[in-house]
């Protein structure tokens, strides 16, 4: 579970003071998925950075599975997996192969482990062809497989992922929108940010809409689709941004 109470996240230079989170408070329950809706600069990286513990909070708690992000910022680190955009993490030196051992050997997988999870993957995600190549040759496409199986390499029980289909074709987009509806089988917590509304409709629980650092909605589809009378998300979210609403 994660528990984010009365976030705000302020970046200050000499020049500015930008407000990314205005009093952030919403939940995402255990084994649920949770899609994050927003514009471009709405706030949705900022978050799931403050999550993740790459970023400290201005004010307000976060919790992840009953652990502070700002006091035990290393449970925290142990529980999740995190995706953040372009930011796939990997080294183009090494083949896809050596990046998945190096991020398993950091979380504490056997050799065992490693090897079975990495053969996994390459069949899940249709990496085998290339999965001793270095990285540095690979296409966009196929360096986002990779870091989405770094990502999941340690069977997380929190998974953060912020446009996690980003590069991939419709193919590797379908595979990767199984892997989602696996994960929550396997009652896993996943929180994700998405341009695709379709991708939101077809995997998520719930929705959390964020415009300028505030939160606009929270809940569950249906409740949304019923309270505006339409199950068009985009139109849904476009009227409530227009609305200026907030939470």
């Amino acid at each position: 579970m994660i528990e984010m109470n009365d976030v705000t996240k302020k970046f200050s230079t000499k020049k500015t003071n930008v407000t990314a989170l205005n009093h952030v408070s919403f939940t995402v329950p255990a084994g649920k998925v949770v899609g994050l809706l927003g514009e471009n600069g709405a706030g949705k990286t900022t978050l799931l950075r403050c999550i993740a513990t790459l970023i400290t909070p201005t004010s307000g708690t976060i919790t992840v599975n009953g652990f502070s992000t700002t006091k035990e910022p290393n449970q925290v680190k142990r529980k999740i997996g995190v995706l953040f955009g372009g930011e796939t993490g990997l080294y183009d030196r090494l083949t896809a192969r050596e990046n998945l051992t190096y991020f398993a050997n950091l979380y504490g997988l056997s050799k065992h482990e490693t090897k079975v999870a990495i053969e996994e993957l390459a069949v899940k995600f249709g990496m085998r062809e290339y999965l001793d190549r270095r990285v540095g040759e690979f296409s966009k496409g196929m360096r986002q497989k990779v870091a989405i199986s770094r990502t999941i390499i340690h069977n997380p029980d929190i998974i953060l992922l912020d446009e996690p289909t980003t590069g991939l074709d419709i193919t590797s987009s379908n595979v990767f929108r199984q892997m989602i509806l696996q994960l929550k089988q396997q009652g896993k917590t996943i929180l994700f940010s998405s341009h695709i509304m379709e991708e939101v409709q077809a995997l998520c629980d719930s929705v959390a809409m964020i415009h300028k650092g505030q939160l606009v909605y929270q809940g569950k589809l249906e409740a949304l689709y019923h309270e505006e009378d339409t199950q068009d998300l985009n139109f849904i979210f476009m009227s409530k941004l227009a609305r200026g609403e907030t939470a």
